[in-house]
């Protein structure tokens, strides 16, 4: 049995394929096994990664099911005691796979650990440090755009980003796993949050490096599809984790933060797809049920409020 499983989901990622299996052809640590979640590409890639990588374990996806879909047949197919879930868009540093092992290894609370990403277009630049969820409703990537040398430090996070994170495969059994509903977009930082919830850590892990292309699926950093489903999921996410009080009590804020954007995105061309995001969130926030709550998660719930108010602060001045 490997030591853990790194998942790889793709979608007409050809162009990628090479950089990333390679990199994790170089790896300092060798006991891992490759899963490739293929959601019905036509631009050959399952072709391309059973000629020249045959050590990859492919699971062919006949349509294009979004991200959670993917990573939850890799997770459940893996055979490792981790599953290190890795965009196809990343290139690996030669000791990220040790780095991910020994760090989750290291907090024996953690449900996860993520890598320091870089971009891939320039390398002194972080893409991503670990991720946060405030009181506003704004999900944002911490370090995004600083210097590398920033966010040096291991320390836990609110969520970890799946583009390049390790997870403890045990506990999705006691908490579930990606929330299909989302298809893609701020599922990490809701299974990171219901993490949370059941009282586990997440954690940055600033010596594992990753290259990260960035849009490498979507496209672009801003588009129609993005827009319309990072505000829907942000609605079904909010409606889903947060007891009713606790919803009344970040009520003011969470108006304010979800205006805000809409102005952002109406200045940029995308308010009609941002507002119907959100009506769509609403919709199928009532034909789900919420996150069971339980007077045992209290403690926990209180934690993470005063992180979501802490973090609105975090994200302007820190």
């Amino acid at each position: 049995m490997p030591k853990l499983s790194v998942v790889i989901p793709n979608y007409n990622g050809l162009k990628y394929l090479e950089g990333v299996l390679e990199s994790l052809e170089r790896q300092t640590m060798k006991d891992f096994e490759i899963l490739l979640v293929d959601n019905g590409s036509v631009d050959k890639s399952c072709e391309y990664t059973a000629e020249n990588y045959p050590r990859v374990r492919q699971i062919r996806l006949e349509d294009n099911y979004g991200f959670c879909k993917a990573v939850n047949e890799g997770i459940k197919a893996s055979n490792g005691e981790y599953v290190l879930l890795l965009n196809n868009d990343v290139e690996a540093d030669p000791s990220f796979v040790l780095q991910m092992y020994e760090g989750i290894r290291r907090h024996p609370n953690a449900f996860s650990c993520q890598a320091k990403m870089l971009r891939f277009y320039d390398r002194d630049r972080i893409d991503d440090a670990g991720n946060y969820y405030c009181a506003l409703g704004w999900a944002y990537a911490r370090g995004k755009g600083s210097y590398k040398d920033r966010c040096r430090r291991e320390e836990p996070v609110f969520a970890t980003c799946a583009g390049a994170a390790i997870y403890r495969k045990s506990i999705f059994e006691k908490i579930g796993y990606f929330d299909e509903e989302h298809f893609a977009y701020l599922e990490d930082t809701d299974i990171g949050y219901r993490a949370r919830i059941y009282g586990y850590e997440n954690w940055f892990l600033p010596e594992a490096i990753v290259y990260h292309v960035g849009s490498g699926t979507s496209g672009s950093r801003y588009n129609q599809f993005k827009t319309r489903y990072s505000s829907r999921n942000n609605i079904y996410m909010i409606y889903k984790n947060m007891p009713f009080l606790q919803i009344l009590l970040n009520l003011p804020l969470l108006l304010f933060g979800f205006g805000v954007k809409l102005l952002f995105f109406s200045i940029k061309g995308l308010g009609r797809e941002y507002a119907a995001g959100i009506k769509n969130g609403f919709q199928i926030s009532r034909k789900h049920k919420k996150c069971k709550f339980q007077m045992k998660h209290c403690t926990n719930y209180m934690k993470i409020q005063l992180e979501l108010w802490g973090n609105v602060f975090r994200r302007f001045f820190r």
